[in-house]
């Protein structure tokens, strides 16, 4: 019997109680997404899973994301460009992000002041968070030093 990781019997528990079929595509893209790191949109992650079986359809992809989301797998970020970016959930330590405007950038970062800082203006407005998301939008060093050396 398949010994099964926790994120494994988490997702095939969802399936289950959603009413939704085990497939080995549906697994294929689990084990796909698990094993890359960073923010993936659907299209990233579909041009991964084709490398594997150039059977899979991007629709099947895309609604995988959404069951992953669902089930805590996976978070679901826009990060300015307009598109959706998933990355890992279960068991990643929360973090917020630095997003350049120019390059595409991303910053991942954690910080205690600013974690308590929404604790206190949450309790301040008697406000129960259930979730966020900080991202900051700017120009990293790399594109300031480039915009300087090209005097804007």
């Amino acid at each position: 019997m398949e010994k099964l990781t926790d994120e494994k019997e988490i997702f095939i528990d969802h399936l289950r109680s959603a009413g939704f079929k085990r497939t080995s595509q549906r697994e294929l893209i689990l084990d796909v997404f698990l094993k890359s790191e960073g923010h993936l949109s659907a299209e990233d992650l579909y041009q991964l899973v084709k490398v594997e079986d150039p059977n899979v359809g991007f629709t099947t992809v895309y609604r995988t994301l959404k069951l992953l989301s669902e089930c805590g797998l996976a978070r679901e970020e826009r990060l300015g460009d307009g598109r959706k970016r998933y990355e890992h959930k279960y068991n990643h330590e929360h973090h917020d992000h630095l997003i350049c405007t120019d390059c595409g950038n991303l910053i991942e970062f954690f910080s205690e002041v600013i974690e308590k800082k929404q604790d206190e203006i949450a309790a301040h407005f008697h406000f129960l968070p259930t979730h966020h998301s900080l991202r900051i939008f700017g120009i990293c060093s790399d594109c300031q030093i480039r915009r300087k050396t090209a005097g804007r």
